[in-house]
């Protein structure tokens, strides 16, 4: 009868609480605001880098061609981290 008090008692020492999941929920989705965060402004800036300070996207400093380029790249690129954020925010993290 001792044993399976014993076992009883470690199996309810093994689940975590339901304060520790509520905890790990935070950080799991802090991690997603921080994902999203920061993708989009290093996307942003390498966009902007490319458009404005190498002159892709001015019309006076730029050609046709560079300009289809830059703006094709970036509807790519665009449509690439919306497609990405919506499936992380889709899904549930699991809790470790």
């Amino acid at each position: 009868m001792a044993e399976e008090e014993k076992k009883i008692g470690q199996e309810q020492e093994e689940q975590p609480s339901e304060e520790y999941k509520l905890n790990m929920q935070l950080v799991s989705f802090f991690v997603k605001i921080m994902r999203t965060i920061f993708l989009g402004f290093f996307l942003m800036m390498a966009d902007v880098f490319i458009g404005l300070f190498l002159g892709f996207a001015v019309p006076e400093e730029s050609t046709t061609g560079r300009m289809i380029f830059f703006y094709s790249w970036f509807i790519i690129t665009l449509t690439a981290y919306i497609y990405f954020i919506w499936r992380m925010w889709r899904k549930k993290m699991p809790v470790p």
